[in-house]
């Protein structure tokens, strides 16, 4: 079996599996030519362009494994429908749960307002009398969280909120108990009384834009949004609006709809807007021992032993 895999990679991908012939590609380059015969392509942080190429030049190609956690890249590049695609569902958690955790303190506690005030070299007095005549806004002691996806990466994030006095509550397909959080099927259940909404949702067409006017205008004018799942997850309009009307207290995102964000976004000036550059993420944690597992569970049983398939 021939696989192709990222060779210009900031990680180890050594791969060694008896029976695989692993070759080499530049993320950013398409495929070369000599390499168009492979059945297995792995995938991370390639431009759309390079998977719309593959998936129109490798005509072997049976199996494509990508190292992000959402494979909506993947899943939109053209690949035959006959094409197993896999993702790189815990490869990411612990870097995604901590960078949403820096995004939730930075909010409740308005970082982003002291750090406008580092800049202009004003001691601001006022955060301190606001934070005394109403603490319960400046911290996650007591807060209702809700964090809306339920999945591995909130499995790593709910006990960090949990340890900082959280009360957290999921939102996921099904309702009971997840990770030993309880878990609602209606986002719409909770938001009234929500504090601070996570999104960790993956970008799908049931999910576009599902952080709209409805969903914001459900949540009490003091509550926070933060998202580091996908940015078509979010109606920057209606988001920009609620900001800027006081109907939201304050947000923080990872990512947006599109990116790199254009100049002329709205976002930039939104105020009470923390905006980091989708860096959650980062690199994917031991990628070469997953694909690893993933080869050998396919030379093993084929698709039914892979982890993380994705449903076309």
């Amino acid at each position: 079996m021939k696989i192709l895999v990222p060779g210009n990679v900031p990680f180890d991908m050594t791969v060694d599996v008896p029976g695989v012939e692993v070759a080499h590609y530049v993320m950013r380059d398409p495929v070369p030519e000599e390499h168009a015969d492979a059945e297995m392509l792995v995938t991370w942080s390639s431009p759309q362009r390079v998977l719309e190429d593959a998936a129109r030049r490798m005509t072997r190609l049976r199996w494509v494994q990508t190292l992000n956690a959402g494979p909506d890249q993947a899943l939109a590049a053209g690949f035959a429908p006959d094409v197993v695609i896999s993702s790189g569902r815990s490869l990411h958690d612990a870097t995604v749960a901590e960078h949403t955790l820096a995004l939730v303190l930075a909010t409740v506690r308005r970082l982003d307002r002291t750090l406008a005030a580092q800049r202009d070299h004003v001691w601001d007095r006022d955060l301190g009398r606001e934070q005394a005549r109403d603490e319960a806004r400046f911290t996650l002691h007591g807060a209702r969280v809700t964090v809306w996806g339920f999945g591995s990466i909130a499995a790593v994030l709910a006990p960090m909120l949990a340890a900082l006095g959280a009360r957290v509550t999921g939102v996921a397909s099904s309702a009971g108990e997840r990770y030993g959080f309880p878990v609602v099927a209606s986002v719409d259940e909770v938001l009234p009384t929500t504090d601070l909404l996570i999104s960790l949702l993956p970008a799908t067409d049931a999910t576009y834009h599902a952080a709209g006017a409805r969903v914001l205008g459900l949540l009490p004018d003091h509550a926070r949004f933060v998202n580091a799942g996908r940015g078509a997850t979010v109606d920057e309009d209606a988001l920009v609006a609620a900001l800027r009307d006081g109907t939201l207290a304050g947000a923080a995102l990872d990512v947006t709809e599109t990116e790199p964000l254009p100049t002329d976004s709205p976002l930039w000036d939104a105020p009470h807007l923390i905006l980091t550059p989708h860096v959650a993420g980062g690199r994917p944690q031991d990628a070469a021992a997953f694909v690893t597992e993933q080869l050998r569970a396919w030379l093993a049983d084929g698709p039914s032993g892979l982890r993380n398939v994705v449903a076309r």
